[in-house]
């Protein structure tokens, strides 16, 4: 499993060809205008007005062989939402790889987005500096989060709201050591868990292999193995889940 699970990105000699997805059409335009402005490495190959339309023109620049390298997905859309399209899209087009860029500053949407297969995360109000330089690390196979989002997404990860109790028919069962799609966490080598609490922490390869003393290669090929025992799609969801399971 390729621990990006999002194939390679763009050539050397071509430029990172992006969607725009976003209800508002002057929104669109704008964001077009900027990166164009901005950037001639940069290519906007196509706009969608919702999720399903985002699907459809990824489709229509796959088959001609010009499929995005990154989608710039708004989140609250009608029809489709961002999140759906961005999971379908994973499901899809495995290659194409969505940053979400939304005004809602709000960190269940952060959560939802980056389970759906977002790589990266920035507010609408980001300059267009911050704008170019996060579709460049998507591209690279990076998980840019702005600052503020960042923020707000290791706060809910460290300080969970409270579970809603059970039904008074229910009856607890003690923690068996799975995570919620059944595979035992023991399924994990020492070392493997070891490298998922680095990930949690947003260690990159370079800096676990610095920290442990060994390669990035190895690195890389524990990483791919994690997502593979543990059922996750990149290093992103493998960050939550060590988050969400005190790894972190």
């Amino acid at each position: 499993m390729d621990e990006q699970g999002a194939g390679a990105g763009p050539a050397p000699d071509e430029p990172i060809r992006v969607v725009l997805v976003d209800d508002q059409a002057l929104l669109r335009e704008g964001f077009r205008r900027l990166l164009e402005l901005e950037d001639d490495g940069i290519e906007v190959a196509g706009a969608a007005g919702d999720g399903q339309e985002a699907l459809a023109v990824v489709e229509r620049l796959a088959h001609a062989g010009r499929a995005p390298h990154v989608v710039l997905m708004d989140i609250r859309m009608p029809r489709m939402d961002g999140v759906q399209a961005t999971r379908l899209l994973g499901e899809r087009f495995p290659a194409v790889r969505v940053m979400m860029l939304t005004t809602f500053d709000d960190e269940e949407l952060v959560l939802d987005g980056l389970r759906a297969g977002a790589k990266g995360y920035l507010l609408k109000d980001a300059t267009a500096e911050q704008l170019v330089d996060a579709i460049r690390a998507v591209a690279r196979g990076e998980s840019p989060l702005q600052p503020s989002v960042a923020a707000k997404l290791v706060a809910r990860l460290t300080h969970p709201r409270p579970a809603q109790p059970a039904p008074a028919h229910h009856t607890a069962q003690p923690a068996t050591g799975h995570t919620a799609g059944g595979m035992p966490v023991d399924e994990l080598t020492e070392r493997e868990r070891e490298i998922l609490g680095y990930l949690g922490r947003g260690d990159s390869n370079r800096e676990i292999g610095e920290a442990l003393f060994i390669t990035e290669g190895t690195v890389k090929n524990h990483v791919s193995s994690i997502l593979s025992k543990l059922g996750l799609r990149d290093r992103t969801q493998a960050a939550l889940w060590a988050r969400e399971h005190g790894l972190g």
